[in-house]
């Protein structure tokens, strides 16, 4: 049986939030797209995964007509504590750059995306199968199989892969016209959920001679914390009592103490830095994990991937809408100016908080030495503060 044809002016492969924004943003510019995805929708929304949207994140979202539940059901956090030596320094956001980020969690980004694009009327396919590109350098098309077992085409101009760090689209560009950065880190994030109170109202990163601890919110009565540990640590050894006594050995003193509680859920979360360049091969176009992925320590993920799609959005708009495709041109260089910024800071961030099992002295008193430099100049949390909070989108 032949394949039924979908014709399309932008085919995006790639149903989380990435790609739904980017399907928004050409819908309101008059711009057809179809969006195929992998998972289903439920899977998508019970993967459950933190969120710390920087304010252009925010923006866009409540701008572009997505949604304003982020600002009603979100937390603005003004700041952020760098716990060492026992002592919590706040670097104050609003006072140092003028602007704050947002605990929300990923998931309910996609919910929002997701419920705008199908009340939109948008081509949204999630449970597909057996997908596959062709002609990158001329007219794409892409192959695959619904839900219901029915085979398709698409046909479009332009195809954008923002399926993920596990991309489809980014193995079939060849390896001659590509380059692979990577990092690898000698640790990883023993990641809880935990009925408890709050014991912070902002998220406090805490450096210690035990390792890194994240302290982090969700809701009133439950937590998402996290510290560091060995990528091969085995989750089903540690019982309430050893997770909660890591954690006080990390974060607790001078009056601190931590609220606990029982123990939801508990992950361990291995992390690395990846870039991939270009982010453009012929019409296939790369955005989010599926070309870089950062430690999670500066909180720069979900945001780049929003920016990735924000700065080739307007390039697709210039394309169809103004005749020009200058912008499409320099959509690469200008994508991968921001995530190399946002690795060198999620580098910074990580490496400065983390400590190594090997460190010996010189190192831990060095690291501190760091800590001290960034919290004592008022120069050194205005950066800290700028990085965290978000870069300017590079001009059109």
């Amino acid at each position: 049986m032949a394949r039924k044809v979908i014709t399309t002016q932008v085919a995006i492969m790639g149903g989380g939030p990435a790609g739904l924004m980017l399907s928004h943003l050409l819908a309101k510019a008059g711009i057809e797209s179809t969006v195929i995805e992998i998972r289903s929708h439920e899977q998508i929304a019970h993967t459950v995964r933190a969120g710390i949207l920087e304010h252009g994140t925010v923006n866009l979202l409540v701008d572009s007509g997505v949604s304003d539940r982020v600002l009603r059901d979100g937390d603005r956090h003004d700041g952020i504590e760098l716990r060492f030596n026992g002592e919590s320094h706040r670097i104050d956001f609003k006072d140092l750059v003028g602007e704050s980020v947002w605990l929300y969690p990923q998931t309910d980004v996609f919910l929002d995306l997701a419920a705008r694009r199908k009340d939109d009327g948008g081509d949204v396919r999630y449970s597909v199968t057996d997908t596959s590109v062709h002609d990158l350098e001329g007219k794409p098309k892409v192959w695959f199989t619904d839900a219901d077992g029915v085979e398709f085409e698409i046909q479009a101009d332009f195809l954008v892969g923002a399926d993920g760090s596990r991309s489809h689209c980014r193995f079939q560009i060849p390896e001659a016209h590509r380059k692979w950065y990577f990092h690898e880190y000698p640790f990883a994030w023993f990641g809880i959920l935990a009925e408890a109170p709050r014991s912070s109202d902002e998220l406090i990163y805490a450096n210690s001679a035990n390792g890194f601890a994240l302290i982090s919110q969700r809701t009133e009565t439950v937590q998402r914390m996290y510290f560091q540990c060995d990528p091969k640590e085995n989750v089903a050894e540690w019982d309430d009592d050893r997770i909660w006594a890591e954690f006080r050995s990390r974060v607790n003193g001078n009056g601190f103490e931590l609220k606990e509680g029982p123990v939801l859920e508990k992950m361990v979360l291995p992390f690395r830095s990846f870039v991939h360049t270009p982010m453009r091969h012929g019409n296939l176009f790369l955005a989010g994990d599926a070309a870089h992925t950062v430690p999670p320590t500066g909180a720069k993920g979900l945001n780049l991937a929003i920016n990735d799609v924000k700065v080739l959005f307007e390039g697709l708009d210039s394309h169809y809408n103004s005749g020009s495709d200058a912008l499409l041109e320099t959509y690469s260089d200008r994508a991968l100016d921001r995530v190399w910024k946002a690795q060198q800071f999620s580098y910074w961030m990580t490496t400065m908080l983390h400590t190594p099992a090997d460190a010996d002295d010189f190192s831990r008193a060095r690291q501190l030495g760091e800590l001290n430099s960034v919290v004592s100049s008022r120069h050194g949390r205005a950066y800290l503060a700028e990085a965290y909070t978000g870069w300017p989108t590079a001009a059109s």
